[in-house]
């Protein structure tokens, strides 16, 4: 059975890419695995040792630390629910959002706030 840490750990290497808009080839590529690694270590099938995970870190340009935040708020189950931030359109919108200038970010922000109580 897959530890909960391992499926957290694995959902944030998968968050900070789809942030930085790199594919599991071009991690692999950077840390020195295959990307088949890549996809064992965000599924949490294979659990990420601490130098390569310290790869990972430099990679994507985050403390070690970035994979383990958020962690004591949640328990087993919940790290096996989907996150938000597991949807790839989620992941491209926020994506999006950090390319616009910061007073554009912001008035997309109000008008999708606005639109969400609309629904």
């Amino acid at each position: 059975m897959t530890h909960p840490v391992d499926i957290y750990v694995g959902q944030r290497v998968r968050q900070r890419s789809w942030l930085l808009g790199i594919t599991q080839l071009q991690l692999a590529e950077q840390v020195g695995i295959k990307f088949q690694q890549v996809q064992k270590h965000e599924t949490g099938a294979n659990r990420v040792s601490s130098s390569r995970l310290w790869g990972i870190s430099e990679a994507m340009e985050v403390p070690v630390s970035f994979f383990f935040e958020g962690l004591a708020e949640i328990d087993g189950d919940a790290a096996r629910k989907k996150n938000i931030l597991d949807d790839e359109e989620a992941l491209d919108l926020v994506r999006c959002c950090y390319a616009i200038l910061e007073d554009q970010c912001k008035r997309l922000f109000d008008l999708a706030r606005v639109l969400s109580h609309a629904a």
